[in-house]
């Protein structure tokens, strides 16, 4: 079986610790709910991913080098 997760187009996936959590919350002024969800089905997560992190998501970008986007795990 394949292991998607370390696919070279699959963007790298870390979960972020509460301090750094509560540090983009309010850089935006949101709520952790307020996020875009993913799944913890998502074969693209690392395995301590559990329901209620929040991912950072770290994507190759044409116009910025890189992109970073935020998803809460939802079951």
């Amino acid at each position: 079986m394949v292991d998607v997760s370390q696919h070279e187009l699959v963007p790298e996936h870390t979960v972020l610790d509460e301090d750094t959590l509560d540090e983009v919350l309010d850089e935006y002024a949101i709520d952790r709910t307020d996020l875009p969800k993913i799944k913890r089905s998502d074969p693209a997560l690392p395995d301590e991913a559990e329901i209620g992190d929040v991912i950072k998501i770290v994507r190759n970008s044409r116009t910025t080098d890189q992109a970073v986007v935020y998803r809460l795990v939802v079951e």
